[in-house]
Parts: C-alpha cells; sequence; structure tokens
C-alpha cells in the first residue's frame, strides 16, 4: 500500500510555485513542443527574448497539477496540449506578435542524417586538422576531394556535395559536424496559446507578413484612387486632386477657346492648326 507524498523534490516544487504565478503575471501563456526544438535553439532566444519572455521547462505531470488548481479563463483548455516535452512562455506581446519573432530568429544548426540542406553546403579547400585514417574514406565517399599534409587532412579544393532541398546522409553530417559547417535553418513555432481566455492552435497563429503587407499597401492605394475619383479631400490626396481637376479645367478652356494665362498658348496653336487645315482644303477645292 503506497502513502501519500508530503515531500516533493526542490526542483519541481519550485515549477509548480512558477506555473501558479505566472499565469497570473503576464496576459499570454504559450507552448512550445520540445520533440521538435534543440536545446542550441532555445539559449540564444531566451537572450534576446529576455525582457519580454518568460521559458519555463515544465515536466508535464507537475503542470497539469498546478494548471488545474488556477482560477484563470481558458487555462483548463491547455491542460490537454501538455503531451510529451513542452516548454512555456509566458509574455504580454500577442502571440501572433510572439510567433513572428520566433521566426525571425531563425539560427544555422549543425545536421543531423536526415536533415534536409537549407542552404548549398560548401566545403572549402583547409586544413581539417584531423588525422589520416578512416575519416579519408568518408571524405571520399562523401565526394570532398582531399590530400594528405603534414600529417593531416587537407580538403584539396572547394566541393559542393549537397545542394539546397537535398538530404543530408548521417555521414555527410558528422563530416560537416567535425568542420564546424551548419547547414540546417532552424526555428521555433508556437504549438498553442492563450491570451485574455482564447485559446489559439498552431495553425491559427501562421502569419505571411510580408502578404498582409502586401495586402495593405494594395488597399491604401484603392483607397486613394477611389477618393481622387470622388474628389473626397484628404490630406493625403489633396494635392493629387487638385491636379486633376486643374487638368480638367485646362482641357475644358482650350476646348471652349476660353483665353487665359495657362491656356492661351494651347488655344491660339489650336486655332492656328485649325486655321491651316482650312486653308489646305480651300486651296484643293475644285468648282464643280
Amino acid at each position: 500500500m503506497h502513502e501519500n507524498r508530503t515531500t516533493y523534490p526542490k526542483r519541481k516544487t519550485q515549477m509548480y510555485q512558477q506555473l501558479q504565478e505566472l499565469p497570473k503575471k503576464y496576459k499570454v501563456l504559450a507552448i512550445i513542443k520540445m520533440n521538435k526544438v534543440r536545446s542550441t535553439q532555445i539559449l540564444p532566444l531566451r537572450k534576446i527574448l529576455k525582457d519580454d519572455v518568460e521559458f519555463v521547462s515544465i515536466k508535464d505531470k507537475v503542470a497539469k497539477k498546478a494548471l488545474e488548481k488556477l482560477d484563470v479563463p481558458g487555462i483548463k483548455d491547455m491542460i490537454g496540449e501538455l503531451t510529451g516535452q513542452c516548454m512555456f512562455m509566458f509574455t504580454n506581446m500577442s502571440p501572433f506578435k510572439l510567433n513572428v519573432l520566433l521566426a525571425k530568429n531563425k539560427i544555422m544548426m549543425i545536421a543531423r542524417g536526415g536533415d534536409i540542406a537549407s542552404i548549398d553546403i560548401v566545403v572549402p579547400a583547409k586544413n581539417t586538422g584531423i588525422a589520416p585514417g578512416p575519416m579519408l574514406t568518408e571524405f571520399k565517399e562523401a565526394g570532398i576531394p582531399t590530400k594528405i599534409d603534414q600529417g593531416t587532412i587537407w580538403i584539396a579544393k572547394d566541393s559542393t556535395p549537397v545542394l539546397k532541398g537535398e538530404a543530408i546522409n548521417e555521414k555527410l553530417a558528422a563530416i560537416l559536424g567535425k568542420l564546424d559547417i551548419k547547414p540546417v535553418e532552424a526555428g521555433i513555432s508556437l504549438y498553442a496559446a492563450l491570451e485574455d481566455g482564447l485559446k489559439y492552435a498552431e495553425e491559427e497563429m501562421v502569419i505571411d507578413v510580408e502578404k498582409i503587407r502586401g495586402g495593405f499597401a494594395q488597399a491604401h492605394q484603392e483607397a486613394i484612387s477611389l477618393s481622387i475619383e470622388a474628389a473626397y479631400v484628404t490630406p493625403e490626396n489633396i494635392s493629387q486632386i487638385l491636379s486633376t481637376a486643374s487638368q480638367s479645367a485646362r482641357s475644358v478652356s482650350v476646348e471652349l477657346g476660353y483665353m487665359t494665362d495657362e491656356t492661351k498658348e494651347q488655344i491660339l496653336q489650336k486655332a492656328d492648326a485649325q486655321a491651316k487645315a482650312v486653308a489646305g482644303q480651300a486651296k484643293d477645292y475644285t468648282p464643280a
């Protein structure tokens, strides 16, 4: 028969206390799935976002117990998302802005077997510092030309064993790791988020910033064009409306022969052209 526990490890106790306090302190609770993330991605983000985001690595059982005790709108809906290894992010910025910031802060990483190259992988000619041995065969199999000089393996010339979008096999990944070549771009995206009692799923937080910016620019231009057509004056379009009105007035003046300082030259040129045309017709006229 098991007795009820009365003491818990210090780390779990601290985590429980954090998860009781932080959801009340911040407007947004976001979750990322660590099975899709490497620890080397988290460290730079902690530094970049240290003033805006608190990161908390969690144990799902402790987190579930902590969230169950909270009186925060929508918090119970997040409990079902705590499967596998997760990390919480607490912040006051919107989950959409946070997701955009995460997307911008991608890093280049050492490849693992099966990873897809984010760039053309260029292995430059240089001294690898690696002693001759089995590695020679691996370089050869990877299509990287080598030579032995001064007791180490040298890469004889620049080579590109894998192009962008192609898979990196395990042997090549091991070689690239030894050469400190990082060909895989990695970022983090939110898995779920809660803001003011409203829960967002992963796909709902993905924003194409350039597409939205383009849409706003197009809508702005269409609004300007419509306001000019309707002669609806605003600070943004007044110069264009006045220019259009001036041009229309000038055209009417020329058409009617109403002389002004701005139109007299065009009117006289038009009259001269018309007079010459009539004179030409009269010259060519032959009475019946």
